[in-house]
């Protein structure tokens, strides 16, 4: 059975005819590691944590690693080498309130938070141990796609019992090794993509036609979401729809 989305409460819709904007939550997807213990394309969804708050800001890094030989007694510094590039990182802030309530619901999403640091229950029983990949989701912006390597909870108030009522989690993502189908390695892994539920009678190739107008691009569809058998979508599974420049990258 797969966990329970972990959320605060949902956006409320701006008002019919126009108004206020519908406020976009950001959250993080959880999916499936690849079923053969690699690194490639995420596998299906398997729960997701809402953000209670939009992040104020998102950190973004990337460095490359070089290399110098030195010899002992050499009155300058050896040649810089090239050696490759580091994955890139991003880094955010999540802040989770529970004053209203006193419920357990900071400690529900901690927990969350700290699980994705840990193998999932199919990995581990297939012995592989594999922590679930992630998806970064804010409105369009969905493009990175990688592990969770590191968090940090802070406990800020707590019940008269105890209880923590308040965090502030600092997060950091990884991107997978490689690079992923349909990511430029030199935009930051952040890209303007679009997630589909499929619906009965939908393909990939109708999907390609419908967002790029070109029905030959489901091969990048079904790169992007670890698709093996294209004729076999299931109704309800989200689809990850790279952005409408993709494609053409992969032409």
């Amino acid at each position: 059975m797969s966990p329970s989305p972990v959320t605060f409460g949902a956006a409320s819709p701006g008002p019919a005819g126009g108004g206020r904007p519908k406020l976009e939550r950001a959250y993080l997807e959880l999916r499936h590691p690849p079923g053969d213990g690699g690194t490639s394309a995420p596998g299906p969804h398997l729960s997701r944590i809402d953000f209670q708050f939009n992040p104020k800001e998102l950190s973004l890094s990337k460095q490359a690693r070089w290399e110098r030989k030195t010899a002992r007694g050499a009155r300058t510094a050896g040649p810089a080498e090239f050696k490759g590039p580091e994955p890139s990182k991003l880094s955010l802030e999540m802040f989770f309130d529970a004053t209203a309530t006193h419920g357990d619901g900071v400690v529900v999403a901690v927990e969350a938070l700290f699980s994705c640091c840990v193998p999932t229950a199919q990995t581990h029983n297939r012995r592989q141990g594999t922590p679930p990949f992630v998806v970064f989701h804010w409105g369009g912006l969905t493009g990175f796609v990688g592990f969770i390597s590191q968090v940090q909870a802070k406990y800020t108030l707590f019940t008269a019992g105890g209880l923590p009522i308040r965090a502030v989690c600092q997060v950091t993502l990884e991107e997978l090794s490689g690079s992923q189908p349909g990511q430029n390695p030199s935009s930051g892994a952040l890209a303007a993509r679009r997630v589909h539920r499929v619906v009965a009678g939908d393909t990939l190739a109708l999907l390609a036609w419908q967002e790029y107008g070109d029905p030959a691009a489901w091969r990048v569809i079904a790169e992007a979401n670890g698709i093996d058998d294209p004729m076999r979508l299931r109704p309800g599974t989200a689809l990850l729809l790279p952005g409408p420049e993709e494609p053409r990258d992969h032409g």
